[in-house]
C-alpha cells in the first residue's frame, strides 16, 4: 500500500477556518504541530489572508463577542488574545467594536453575579454571608472580571434593575 502523502499547508489551513475563526498565530501553531513547514505554512496563511479566509481583526471580535456571551470578563478574554497573537491595538479595537454594538460588561457581570444573588439574599449577617460573599467574588474574578466591577456586580442586587436577564 503506498504512503499517503500529507495535505499541503494551504488545504489543511482552509478545513480548519472553515470550522471556525483562527488567529495567525493559532493556526501556525496548529499546521506546525502538524508537520508542516513553516515556509509553506507562510505561503499558504499570506494567501488565505489575502482571500480574506483569515483575519485577525475579526477573529478578535468573534472571540471577544462569544465570551462575552458565555460569561467571562474581559481580563481574561484579553489575555487570551494577548495568547493567540493579536496585538495590543488589535485587542483595544476588538473591544471598542463590542462596546460599540452594545456590549456592557457590567451587565454581563450583573448576569454572571445573579447566580449567586440567591444565596446572599439567604445568607443572613455573619460568617455565612461573608463565605457566599467572598465565593461568589471569587467566581468573578477567576472569571476574568476587575475587581471593581465584581463589586458593582455584587452590590446591585435589585430585581427590577435592567441587567438582570
Amino acid at each position: 500500500m503506498p504512503t499517503r502523502e500529507p495535505p499541503a499547508a494551504y488545504p489543511r489551513a482552509l478545513g480548519l477556518l472553515a470550522r471556525r475563526e483562527h488567529s495567525a498565530a493559532g493556526l501556525k501553531r496548529k499546521l506546525r504541530d502538524k508537520g508542516i513547514e513553516s515556509d509553506e505554512l507562510d505561503a499558504a496563511l499570506e494567501a488565505l489572508q489575502r482571500q480574506g479566509f483569515q483575519d485577525d481583526r475579526r477573529y478578535a471580535e468573534a472571540l471577544v463577542r462569544s465570551r462575552a456571551l458565555a460569561g467571562q470578563g474581559p481580563v481574561r478574554i484579553r489575555a487570551e488574545l494577548r495568547m493567540n497573537g493579536i496585538p495590543a491595538a488589535g485587542i483595544e479595537a476588538a473591544f471598542a467594536a463590542a462596546e460599540a454594538d452594545g456590549l456592557d460588561w457590567t451587565a454581563v457581570a450583573a448576569r454572571v453575579a445573579a447566580r449567586f444573588l440567591p444565596a446572599l439574599d439567604a445568607a443572613d449577617r455573619g460568617p455565612a454571608a461573608l463565605r457566599q460573599r467572598h465565593k461568589a467574588l471569587s467566581f468573578l474574578l477567576r472569571r476574568g472580571f476587575p475587581q471593581d466591577m465584581a463589586r458593582a456586580a455584587l452590590a446591585l442586587r435589585d430585581d427590577a434593575d435592567p441587567c438582570y436577564p
